[in-house]
């Protein structure tokens, strides 16, 4: 049996055509690459990762209607020596490269690598002009740690056609202490990895270091433990009530696949609710497509700063190992993740996905007055979840699906503020969050994509407002409000705005099928009211991130139109992504369509932030709006006698 053979072994289930690459398949890959030109000791791995097939052929080949679909995996190729960009795509069916084109840089450059970054320090002290920087501060040079940062795209002369890194520097005096507290601001080094020489040092100003020494991973800086909480246990005494095969996950009513990817990191699949023996499918696909985090100090060193996590960095291939009763409490099932490291072989991230239940408190309860009886229901949710970490910040990204049909999505922010001197009182661009110690405003803001499929593939989206009416003869008391239904027709109207004044949802349906009461069945997204991008929209950031400048954008499915931003973000110069994709204007109703949704935090930091940053959370929810006939979770059983001083089951009658 060849290597592909025993690769196609583990894709004869209808569903694991979605499934992530396997180590097989991604040695497999290296292999097909290692028999083209051009390919030498050089060549880096940037991403490898499976090209989904297109939902039409997905539900064709389920449904028994279609044909398997291809595996195909896309590879991106760097080679160090010269900077040559190649992306291939390559067809693990017939064993044949499909497609391999040269990136040139002009509409953004690869993702960048670790080893890269690993370059950027002996780069630095290379340079004579960084160590008279350096030096001319009363600090050794050997002594700084380089923190090697995506440079956006501003058109500084000489760097067009390069890979282009900016780096800061932070002073570390004893090498066990963190370096975060002794930025050396007012200093930055722009410089070409490839051709491995220093640009260009812009040195605008000297601050003193700050004598901060934020080393929280020591307990005598944390100080005495709280000693007065006492153990929580949480346990199932029969096991956990999902079901695991595979990528395939059964709980309660809901049915969904999971998969991880070096950029997306966790994707939900297929995620389907069981209704009357009926399986009836919400999402085709789920993830969190892209995040930006556009930092607002306007100063010479600091304009730049804005980072795309996943289109950038590729924030998947950061992924925790998560550990039990750390990260996870409970009965847990952990998916460990494959990916490809940057010499193209596979490695494993062990306990990238957590998954586990969680009581939710109250589902649902009454207590009648008339009748004399009381009934009461216990919410629970299945929670399933991964973190990264992103250089200084991490980010934990979890779904969660309850018992009457709701989703959410929540992103749970921690780690340590990106920190600058604080140039005095009364600086308009930063906090000052402990003494020399600046933490520059900034906002985390996040794009889902959802491939949506409410009862199936064709769906309509509808705006709907919340309506004042005015007295009059329907409304004589001045009492009465209503709300107003628009449907988003085009893409030309399917850039939206949330409005708390207006209480504004966007409701996904499908206008072919009808509940009970005659309405169409649908999910409404409920959006967290929090800005969308405070850059100016004439900027940089504004052309590179539209996404972040309107809370929703509808667009019609189409398999090539992933990433918000954009396929190659790194260095981009703007337009690429949700506005380019729009441009055609095409029809959104009863059609196959996507919603993209931006959410998140703006962040003004408090000293309470450092030196560690309690965790900050940013959320949106999808809910079943005549989705359902009536509320699905009738049939949940009341909770047993609790274990605590005899208490009755959760539901007394006459």
């Amino acid at each position: 049996m060849t290597v592909y053979e025993k690769v196609q072994s583990r894709v004869d289930s209808r569903y694991a055509v979605l499934d992530a690459l396997s180590a097989a398949e991604i040695e497999h890959v290296k292999a097909l690459v290692q028999t083209t030109d051009g390919i030498d000791e050089h060549t880096r791995y940037v991403y490898v990762g499976l090209i989904e097939p297109a939902k039409q052929d997905v539900l064709a080949y389920q449904a028994g209607t279609g044909p398997r679909p291809h595996r195909v995996a896309r590879c991106m190729l760097l080679n160090l020596g010269n900077g040559e960009s190649r992306d291939l795509r390559l067809n693990l069916d017939t064993v044949r490269i499909i497609q391999d084109d040269l990136v040139d840089g002009s509409r953004g450059q690869f993702p960048i690598l670790d080893e890269e970054f690993e370059t950027v320090g002996p780069i630095c002290l290379a340079s004579a002009e960084w160590r008279a920087a350096i030096e001319a501060r009363g600090l050794i040079p050997e002594n700084v740690v380089t923190a090697p940062l995506s440079p956006g795209h501003y058109d500084i002369e000489g760097e067009a056609g390069h890979r282009i890194l900016r780096v800061f520097g932070f002073y570390r005096e004893n090498p066990e202490d963190l370096i975060w507290s002794k930025p050396i601001d007012g200093l930055c080094a722009y410089l070409d990895p490839i051709q491995r020489k220093v640009l260009q040092v812009v040195d605008y100003k000297q601050f003193e270091l700050s004598p901060e020494r934020a080393n929280f991973n020591e307990p005598a800086y944390r100080g005495p433990e709280l000693t007065t909480l006492k153990p929580i246990a949480i346990t199932q005494p029969e096991g956990p009530s999902f079901k695991v095969q595979g990528s395939r996950i059964e709980w309660a009513n809901w049915k969904l696949g999971v998969s991880y990817d070096t950029r997306e990191g966790l994707v939900l699949h297929q995620i389907s609710y069981t209704d009357d023996g009926v399986d009836r499918p919400i999402i085709h696909r789920a993830s969190v497509a892209e995040m930006v985090v556009p930092y607002g100090d306007p100063s010479p060193t600091r304009y730049w700063q804005n980072y795309f996590d996943t289109g950038e960095y590729l924030y998947g291939r950061y992924g925790n190992e998560l550990l039990l009763g750390c990260d996870c409490l409970g009965e847990i099932h952990y998916f460990d993740a494959i990916l490809a490291d940057e010499r193209g072989n596979p490695r494993t991230i062990k306990n990238a996905i957590c998954m586990h239940e969680e009581d939710f408190g109250t589902l649902w309860k009454h207590k009648d007055v008339f009748n004399n009886f009381s009934e009461i229901r216990r919410q629970r949710r299945l929670v399933i979840s991964f973190f990264t970490t992103v250089g200084n910040y991490d980010y934990g990204f979890y779904w969660y699906l309850y018992l009457d049909g709701t989703i959410q999505c929540e992103s749970k922010l921690t780690g340590v503020l990106f920190p600058a001197a604080y140039p005095g009182v009364g600086y308009p661009w930063a906090s000052e969050v402990a003494p020399g110690v600046g933490a520059p405003y900034h906002q985390h803001l996040f794009n889902i994509r959802l491939d949506m499929m409410v009862d199936g593939v064709e769906n309509s989206v509808h705006e709907v407002d919340a309506v004042r009416v005015p007295m009059g003869p329907e409304n004589p008391y001045g009492n009465g409000f209503t709300n107003k239904s628009t449907p988003i027709r085009t893409e030309a109207e399917g850039v939206r705005d949330a409005n708390a004044d207006l209480c504004r949802t966007w409701h996904i349906v499908n206008p072919n099928k009808t509940n009970r009461v005659g309405r169409h069945p649908g999910y409404v997204l409920y959006p967290t009211q929090s800005p969308t991008l405070l850059a100016d929209p004439a900027s940089g950031i504004a052309a590179r991130a539209a996404f972040t400048t309107h809370q929703l954008w509808v667009s019609a499915y189409d398999p090539e139109e992933r990433y918000p931003a954009g396929d190659l973000v790194n260095q981009n110069p703007g337009g690429d992504g949700l506005p380019r994709y729009m441009a055609a204007d095409r029809n959104l109703e009863n059609t196959d369509l996507v919603i993209w949704h931006t959410f998140g935090v703006t962040h003004f930091p408090r000293p309470e932030d450092w030196p560690i940053m309690p965790v900050d959370y940013a959320s949106f929810t999808l809910k079943p709006h005549g989705f359902f006939d009536r509320n699905p979770t009738l049939n949940v059983p009341a909770s047993p006698k609790g274990p605590c001083h005899g208490t009755p089951a959760c539901h007394m009658k006459p």
